[in-house]
């Protein structure tokens, strides 16, 4: 539905002129988020400075009947943040302020256009961070972080975005405030916080956040493994699952993500000879760093690693983690596009399933590189393509597909951090019966009764039979 111009108009009053992108040019700019394969330009972008301002706006498009797609810093990886046909974009940019700083009690009450890791440094003087650490935390935003319930590498001690946030300001479809901003240690009755955090934008648009920080570990020690063959990194991963040892971050970076770093401006100084890396963080006492990189050193050298060394300062461990986090803007260097699928499989299950995964890029004649959070069994198979060739997009989004069956089938999950969004939309049916999915659309139309919020994502738009016949065959019925 087209906005009337008394809506424009009333749009523009409300936000004024920095607050509304109406020209062709500069609605192009939000057409899409990471996965530029799906995009549809917007009717209309607004960009509200507070938590009023989207109210309004939201009241103003409710009264016009108007779809709402909320957008972060657009880093989303599923398609999330695509804008709808006719529909209107609010995205958070502009909402940058630190509103409370409580170092006392370790919380911050932040406005959801806050950078990730400008977080950390506003309050690192204290000795306090934010644990969440996307690989995007450069330019992703809290907002989008608590729509997709981000992880990150060090999410394998710490968690993901749910188990650090304590309030949020919440606008609803028709313009209402739901204000849950005061810290719930303990919440009593229903968890709405809980059941908001990751539900990408279709409950609402969080306008301000209030998180946990935590205490910087008194020692931190990073460890590089270098080993001849993936498999080694792979068992080296599920030891250390099986021994209960518990460093912050499992990484793997395998050779032809190494090249790809190496060769770009992300270059960390991984051997360009491996065939993979274990990247490792030890964080906790002095005693316990040195335990835990006892065990990590043994266990690695015990599956084959020619050679295990720590970052000698703190510059080279910021080196080598920029060269993880850098690594998909690195594969740039391989294809001009790139598709990162990201499934959780079991970790005991890890080398066998990355194995399949690069097994059925091979057959399909596609470039795959593995970079992932290994500690969480959480895998990302980047596979490297060209957009322009509709062949090889085919072939892409036909590997994708038989990558996330595959997890699924082996008792994993379809996401671990990127969420569902339009790219796994259907692939739900692969985990939730009918009956699953009927109780999430019930929760779903609670908060926005005529589903005008990010429609056409996350929970399918068919029936799971229908939708298993037209993609993956099915692997048994919902879990």
């Amino acid at each position: 539905m087209a906005l009337s111009g008394t809506a424009r108009n009333e749009l523009k009053r409300l936000l004024g002129p920095r607050g509304v992108v109406d020209s062709p040019i500069g609605r192009l700019a939000y057409e899409s988020d990471g996965l530029a394969l799906i995009h549809q330009a917007p009717e209309i972008v607004l960009l509200p400075r507070n938590t009023a301002e989207c109210a309004g706006a939201m009241s103003v498009l409710a009264s016009e009947g108007v779809p709402v797609v909320g957008r972060g810093a657009g880093t989303g990886l599923s398609g999330g943040a695509t804008p709808v046909e006719g529909g209107a974009l609010i995205a958070t940019a502009r909402m940058r302020d630190v509103l409370e700083l409580n170092v006392v009690d370790r919380y911050a009450r932040v406005q959801a256009g806050v950078v990730n890791v400008d977080l950390t440094q506003m309050c690192a003087e204290h000795g306090l961070f934010y644990a969440p650490d996307p690989s995007s935390q450069q330019a992703c935003t809290i907002g989008g972080n608590v729509g997709e319930n981000s992880g990150g590498p060090h999410c394998f001690k710490y968690g993901a975005t749910t188990r650090h946030v304590l309030g949020l300001v919440i606008v609803r479809a028709d313009g209402s405030i739901l204000d849950l901003s005061e810290p719930q240690y303990e919440p009593q009755g229903y968890d709405l916080i809980g059941t908001f955090v990751g539900s990408e934008g279709t409950l609402g648009i969080a306008t301000e956040v209030t998180v946990r920080l935590t205490q910087k570990p008194a020692a931190i020690e990073t460890l590089l493994a270098v080993f001849p063959s993936l498999d080694g990194a792979c068992d080296a991963t599920s030891d250390l699952i099986a021994a209960r040892i518990e460093p912050s971050a499992i990484e793997i970076l395998d050779k032809l993500t190494i090249e790809a770093v190496e060769a770009s401006v992300f270059r960390a100084g991984y051997p360009k000879d491996a065939e993979a890396v274990l990247l490792v963080e030890a964080e906790g006492s002095e005693v316990e760093v040195a335990s835990t990189v006892r065990d990590v050193t043994r266990i690695a050298r015990a599956r084959g690693a020619i050679e295990v060394r720590s970052a000698r300062s703190d510059s080279e461990r910021k080196k080598l983690w920029a060269g993880r986090k850098g690594a998909f803007g690195a594969m740039g260097r391989i294809a001009p596009d790139l598709y990162v699928a990201d499934v959780c499989v079991p970790r005991t299950r890890l080398k066998e399933l990355v194995r399949e995964t690069t097994r059925i890029a091979k057959e399909k004649g596609l470039k795959l590189a593995n970079v992932f959070h290994a500690g969480d069994g959480n895998l990302h198979p980047n596979i490297s393509y060209d957009r322009r060739n509709p062949d090889e997009v085919e072939r892409v989004l036909t590997a994708g597909r038989e990558i996330m069956a595959l997890c699924v089938a082996a008792g994993g999950s379809l996401t671990g951090e990127h969420g569902v969004g339009l790219e796994k939309r259907d692939e739900m049916c692969l985990v939730f019966n009918d009956d699953d999915l009927r109780a999430m659309t019930l929760v779903r139309e609670a908060w926005d009764p005529e589903r005008r919020l990010n429609p056409g994502k996350l929970l399918p738009i068919r029936g799971c039979r229908e939708a298993r016949g037209a993609h993956a065959p099915s692997v048994g019925h919902g879990r």
